[in-house]
């Protein structure tokens, strides 16, 4: 069972964004001790269901937007770091697609993440 803020934080979203699914039907909710609860399966079929709206827009599923909160730039090459919740993601990329794209920080990102290998913790709770 998860708390409305601990749900909140595995979604990447805040907690009134959660209260106002719950409010809607959208995500299910029981009671404990006088406090909304959510299942562990109600949150992962609701997490699931979230991924297939977010599809296909692009071949890589894994998109964090964020905003650029750092922009360093080194001869041909440039280090972009990116605020996606509260993840930090680092690009390395070249100084003319740092130019292109007109990144710098305070600007909106996403950071489109494809890797041939994911390794997988198990969370704390």
């Amino acid at each position: 069972m998860y708390r409305i803020s601990e749900a909140a934080l595995l979604l990447g979203v805040s907690d009134d964004t959660v209260r106002r699914w719950v409010s809607s039907g959208r995500l299910g909710v029981s009671e404990d001790r006088g406090r909304q609860v959510i299942a562990g399966e109600e949150l992962a079929r609701f997490a699931q269901e979230r991924v297939h709206l977010e599809e296909g827009r692009a071949s890589a599923r894994n998109r964090l937007p964020g905003i650029v909160t750092r922009v360093q730039v080194d001869g041909v090459m440039a280090q972009v770091d990116i605020a996606a919740g509260r993840f930090r993601l680092v690009s390395l990329m070249s100084r003319e697609a740092v130019e292109e794209l007109g990144l710098r920080p305070g600007e909106p990102a996403t950071a489109v993440v494809k890797a041939t290998m994911v390794v997988v913790e198990k969370g704390e709770r």
